[in-house]
């Protein structure tokens, strides 16, 4: 959420910071704006009430201490007058005070100084490319899709069986090598860079998914569980992870704080019909192991740098090809200031895929959540700084893998580093 005191003195950033993102929102901006000012238009009328109603109450004193019964009977009237006035005064500004958190909680984060100007994805900036394990086929390679059910590890049909479109089943050494996958994940960011392991719900309720800015917005690509109160399954464990400081006051000392969670992720993916409908990309359930920072706002900016090294060090060890794109005004997310892609390289569709985000939402979800923390000298306390990215989405990585070591003969090599999870070093 923007901060309303931010937009009162900075309009003109405001307005340039949301029409970098294509100006569909600019409308609500002005809504704000004009909802504010009715908004301080009225406090100052009920401050200027309350003004006049403490001057009556010390004139009331005064004639009854004189006597003045006529007088004070008046100026009663007058009293009753003004506390009605101020009754409803202070209905209207609660009902401004709603409307104005609508509408903010419906507005997206201002891009931060150093991105990239742009409409789109074809304006993002490649910053990085490791191509170091780009290999020269003899064949054509297949695509993921073809080639996990080439070796018997990937059934679709199965799936949509079980559950309909956007499904995929994994079995034997499918379900190995995505188990495989998850733990050099995890060993890797919990004993090498520091994380923190969660095992968080799978269901949230409505104040976790409006605090990291699923809701309101993005409602339609949720799965909503009939409760009450609702509950939402996450679409990815930065929800949890995230809301762990909702309302907390942390401690200067205690930041950075980094977490890291495998969870299974759910999407209705509302906005993609006709997207990717082949294989693992773009499923309704995937498992994916994110990482999650909480910095204090002097440290977003570095921590990024470092939460993007840690996604990019599995692509590394796993000696995948892969790029990092800086992520340009029209391409960012709703809740971030500023992004890195990385994308790994699908020799079988002969193109790169998204793999993570690596995203730094400076205080937008802090101020959702209300999140804070108290400076070591006890004088000030600030909105914390938080970040995500995906470190990285499984089952991206696990036909990654299948594109990139296939063989001629159809079978897939076990990258090196996974053999001691797996057991084996060839798959088919």
């Amino acid at each position: 959420m923007l901060d309303i005191k931010f937009i009162r003195l900075n309009q003109e950033k405001a307005r340039a910071g949301l029409g970098s993102r294509g100006g569909r929102y600019l409308p609500a901006l002005e809504k704000v704006i004009e909802t504010d000012g009715a908004y301080r238009d009225i406090l100052t009328e009920t401050e200027a009430l309350r003004s006049r109603r403490n001057d009556v109450s010390k004139k009331i004193q005064e004639f009854k201490i004189a006597k003045k019964e006529a007088e004070a009977a008046a100026v009663m009237a007058e009293a009753n007058e003004i506390k009605e006035a101020i009754k409803s005064k202070e209905e209207r500004l609660a009902a401004l005070e709603r409307e104005l958190n609508d509408l903010l909680l419906g507005i997206p984060n201002l891009p931060a100084e150093k991105v990239p100007q742009g409409g789109g994805p074809q304006d993002n900036k490649v910053v990085y490319e490791d191509s170091s394990g780009k290999r020269e086929f003899s064949f054509k390679p297949l695509d993921h899709h073809a080639v996990g059910e080439g070796v018997g590890i990937l059934d679709f049909a199965a799936a949509t069986k079980l559950s309909g479109s956007r499904f995929a089943l994994l079995k034997g050494l499918g379900a190995r090598l995505e188990r495989a996958i998850t733990q050099l994940m995890l060993d890797t960011h919990t004993l090498e860079h520091g994380y923190t392991e969660i095992f968080p719900p799978f269901l949230v309720n409505a104040e976790s998914m409006t605090g990291t800015g699923q809701l309101p917005k993005f409602e339609e690509d949720l799965y909503k569980v009939a409760a009450e109160p609702p509950l939402y399954l996450i679409p990815t464990a930065e929800v949890p992870l995230t809301n762990l400081c909702r309302g907390e006051i942390l401690k200067e000392e205690s930041l950075p704080q980094k977490f890291t969670a495998s969870t299974a992720c759910f999407r209705q993916e509302a906005g993609s019909y006709g997207k990717d409908t082949r294989g693992l990309i773009r499923n309704h359930q995937f498992n994916k192991v994110e990482l999650v920072w909480i910095t204090r706002p002097e440290d977003s900016m570095e921590a990024l740098l470092k939460l993007r090294a840690d996604a990019e060090k599995i692509l590394q060890l796993l000696k995948i090809p892969y790029r990092v794109l800086e992520l340009c005004t029209g391409d960012l997310g709703f809740g971030s200031a500023i992004t890195y892609d990385l994308e790994v390289w699908m020799p079988g569709e002969n193109k790169f895929r998204e793999i993570s985000s690596c995203s730094n939402c400076t205080d937008f979800q802090a101020r959702r959540m209300n999140a804070r923390f108290k400076r070591a000298d006890g004088k000030k306390t600030e909105f914390v700084h938080t970040l995500n990215g995906s470190g990285l989405a499984v089952g991206r990585t696990f036909a990654a893998i299948l594109e990139n070591y296939q063989e001629e003969d159809g079978s897939v090599t076990v990258p090196q580093v996974l053999r001691k999870y797996m057991g084996v070093d060839k798959i088919g």
